[in-house]
Formats: structure tokens, C-alpha cells, sequence
């Protein structure tokens, strides 16, 4: 493997033997060696190293902490994304704390280990990358006719093509998926995406206007036309004229309406409350809906002529929960942005709160993910959000002090549940991980755990 093909690693080790021993102890890697704070500084500059492994021990005072810390402190001030790993004594358990309070990464106790730092180092690449394609993504997005719209899984992928297929043409579209699933966002961008784009957008929820107020608010109404009629009101369609109506909910539209609203999507002409003369409305009409139309057609709750005419292209918003890879990308994404507009610096998730961002089924769909990442940026109290802080239940059996017995109990919860989450499927659970086959194995027979399936 060539230089170029090698991720950089930055090694801060004053210790000439140690650092002999680091140099080759990282497979896929392209290591830097610095032996004190301003060369570690000047060689992150030079390689740009996502990931530093950092002894705190550094000359001129290698027996205590602040010279490590203050190069903590510099790294991140000057490369806020990077990842550092820091390299603590045995008995330096308050500075291995203190250290991730500022905003480490993660720490290791010697002695070193090589193939347990390796894994330590594989995994904070890993999330690095993942938030860099992140950062990569929500930066595309805003340049984007898909403003808003963050995935990478198939389904989402899937979705995101037809929309841009669909939003050049005149096609009424339906667009179908579970409450919180975007499809606001969706609807957004089939607007951009169409020759209306400098129009007027529209959306009205059909759900959350009462039944009598819901006709005047899509036709409008004449002055006089009922109590209260003080003046002539254009409704929500005619407002849209030229360019693109939502039709949020329609299928909570009562029966009264439907017929009026196939009237207009055949003759694309309205008639106010209580007017008498044909306006002629020319508008897009997008409907969504978390309704199953079919079965309230059958049910006899909504016409089945007019489902025919919303529904010349139908979109499926996918739920979040067959979104897998997705899940962690929007949770940056969110978190990015509330961190921003709260003025608070956070160095991402801990792995609980990541596997449990995996793991839940997120029934509130993208909705509820961005709740629950908002209100933990209010609520967290570290510089990473916890699992706690994002309302999730986590067990809290006591630890031991022990930094090697926390760890590898860590280890042993992180792969067991890793395991189960993808039904001891070694290979997507190592993935998801951040490590490859070989290492979750060895890690498996080192903690004495039952060897997992094969698939």
C-alpha cells in the first residue's frame, strides 16, 4: 500500500522505545511522530491527521499532565473535528477524566497494548469519517434543490431520485409516508425543482383546520357570504396561483370537500363562498398523507375518483426505522445545528448514545430524532451527548474503578449489543463498530464471550 493510500495518524510519545513500537503497531496507517507539544502542533498542520494519540506525560514536564493537556487544548482549538486519544499512566485516572471533560475523544491506561489501542484508533476514524461525510452532505444539501433532505440508504436514495425525475414536470403527486418522515421537505423540493420555483409555495394541513373553516380556507370567501365575511378572502388555492399547493393530511379531508376539490382538479377553476363567478387557477397540486387511501376507500372515507387524480405519481417517504444508515447521519446533522444556534461546542455522541440511535425504532420517525437531539443540547451537562441525555434508559449498574476491568466490560456490552442488534451477523455488526472481522473475533475470544454465528 502506497503513502498515499494510508490514512495519517498523529502519535504524540516522548518515549523513544514506545514510540519505535507505535510506529509499526498501526496497520493502514500513516504515522506521524511527534515528541513534544510544538512538534505535534507543526506535524498535525503538515498531515492533517483526524486522529492523534496523546501522552499527556510531555516534556518539559513529563511527570505531570499540563504539558499534554495544553497540547490538548491547542489541537482542538485549531482542529475542533479531531479525534484524540489520550495516553495516560496507570494510576492517572483525574486527568484521563479531566482530559475528556476538555474534549478527548477517548483515553488509554498504560502499558500499551498494541492491537487494543489499534482498535481504539480504527473506531475514532471511523466516527470521524462518518461526521466528515456528514458535514460533507449537510454542505451539498444547502446548495441543493434537496435543501433539508439528509440519507444515504436505498430507500432514501430511491425517493430522492424520483422527486428529482418528478419536480420538472406538472405530475400530481401524492406523497406517502408516516407522520415525521419529511414529506413537507419532499413537497418543498418538487417546487424548487419545477419551472414554478419562483412562485408562490402554499401548504395548508388538512388535518388541523376544523371542518367548517377548512372550505373557506381552500376556495376562500366573498364579503358577506357568512358572519364575520367583513371583507372578500382569497383562499389558500388561489393565493398558490402560478406556482405549487400542499395538500398536508388530505386524507382527513371530509366528504363534502372532496367533491369540490375533484371538481377543481378537473376544470381548474374555484368558486368562493358565496360567489357566483369561476376563477380560474393555475397551480400544482402536491397531497401527502400518513392515511392508508386505499383502505379508506373501501371504508367508504374518501373517494376513489379523487385518489386517482392526486395520485399520478406516487412518492414514498420511508420510515426511519428501514433507514439504518441514516440514523446517525441526520443525529450529527441535528446536532451541528442546535449546537450552532445554542453557542455550545460538542465533540459528537458517546458510543451508548450511538447504539442507541441505531437501535431504537424511532417511531416519531425524523421528527422525534430531532426532538430528542435538541432537547439534549439544552439538557447535557459533558461535551459529548450521552444516551441519558437523549431520554434513553441506560443501565446503571455500578463499574469498577479499575480503568482495564471498565473498559472491557464496556467492550463486552458494546459487542454483545452489537450482536443483537444485527442478529449475530459478525459482518455488519464489526461495521457498525467501526472495525473489521478479524478484530471483533480476536476481541471476542479475548473477553471470553460466546463465539458469534457465521453468516
Amino acid at each position: 500500500m502506497t503513502d498515499k493510500n494510508l490514512k495519517p495518524l498523529l502519535v504524540v510519545e516522548d518515549n523513544p522505545g514506545l514510540q519505535k513500537q507505535l510506529k509499526w503497531s498501526f496497520e493502514g496507517y500513516q504515522v506521524h511522530l511527534a515528541g513534544d507539544r510544538a512538534s505535534a502542533i507543526d506535524l498535525l498542520k503538515q498531515s492533517n491527521a483526524p486522529v492523534v494519540t496523546l501522552d499527556l506525560g510531555l516534556p518539559p514536564d513529563s511527570a505531570n499532565a499540563s504539558e499534554g493537556l495544553a497540547a490538548l487544548d491547542e489541537i482542538l482549538s485549531m482542529a475542533s473535528h479531531t479525534k484524540v486519544i489520550v495516553v495516560t499512566g496507570s494510576d492517572d485516572r483525574q486527568n484521563a477524566l479531566k482530559a475528556i471533560s476538555l474534549g478527548a475523544y477517548d483515553f488509554y491506561q498504560k502499558p500499551i497494548e498494541p492491537e487494543m489501542l489499534s482498535l481504539i484508533v480504527d473506531r475514532a476514524y471511523s466516527l470521524y469519517e462518518l461526521e466528515e461525510e456528514n458535514r460533507r452532505l449537510a454542505t451539498q444539501g444547502s446548495l441543493s434543490q434537496l435543501d433539508g433532505i439528509i440519507g444515504a440508504s436505498p430507500k432514501m436514495l430511491v425517493a430522492c431520485r424520483l422527486v428529482e425525475k418528478v419536480g420538472p414536470s406538472e405530475a400530481t403527486t401524492l406523497l406517502l409516508g408516516e407522520s415525521g418522515t419529511g414529506k413537507e421537505l419532499f413537497a418543498q423540493a418538487l417546487h424548487r425543482l419545477s419551472p414554478r420555483y419562483d412562485k408562490p409555495f402554499v401548504a395548508l394541513n388538512c388535518a388541523a383546520i376544523p371542518d367548517n373553516l377548512l372550505e373557506s380556507e381552500l376556495f376562500g370567501y366573498e364579503k358577506g357570504a357568512f358572519t364575520g365575511a367583513v371583507k372578500q378572502s382569497p383562499g389558500k388555492i388561489e393565493t398558490a396561483n402560478g406556482g405549487t399547493i400542499l395538500l398536508d393530511e388530505i386524507g382527513d379531508m371530509p366528504m363534502h370537500l372532496q367533491a369540490k376539490m375533484l371538481r377543481f382538479l378537473q376544470e381548474r377553476v374555484i368558486e368562493r363562498i358565496g360567489g357566483r363567478s369561476p376563477i380560474a387557477v393555475d397551480v400544482r397540486i402536491i397531497c401527502a398523507t400518513h392515511c392508508d387511501l386505499e383502505q379508506f376507500i373501501k371504508e367508504g372515507l374518501f373517494r376513489e375518483d379523487l385518489y386517482f387524480r392526486i395520485s399520478e405519481i406516487v412518492i414514498e417517504a420511508p420510515p426511519l426505522r428501514e433507514r439504518e444508515s441514516d440514523k446517525l447521519l441526520l443525529a450529527q446533522n441535528f446536532l451541528d445545528k442546535f449546537s450552532e444556534k445554542s453557542g455550545r461546542r460538542f465533540r459528537g455522541f458517546t458510543d451508548a448514545a450511538r447504539l442507541e440511535i441505531d437501535a431504537y425504532a424511532w417511531p416519531g420517525n425524523v421528527r422525534e430524532l430531532e426532538n430528542r437531539v435538541k432537547r439534549a443540547v439544552v439538557l447535557a451537562e459533558g461535551n459529548r451527548i450521552s444516551a441519558e441525555d437523549l431520554g434513553f434508559v441506560v443501565d446503571s449498574e455500578p463499574q469498577s474503578l479499575n480503568l482495564r476491568e471498565a473498559r472491557e466490560h464496556a467492550e463486552y456490552q458494546t459487542i454483545q449489543r452489537a450482536l443483537k442488534i444485527y442478529d449475530n451477523n459478525v459482518t455488519h455488526a464489526s461495521e457498525a463498530m467501526g472495525i473489521s472481522r478479524p478484530s471483533l473475533y480476536k476481541l471476542v475470544k479475548k473477553l471470553g464471550m460466546p463465539e458469534p454465528g457465521k453468516q
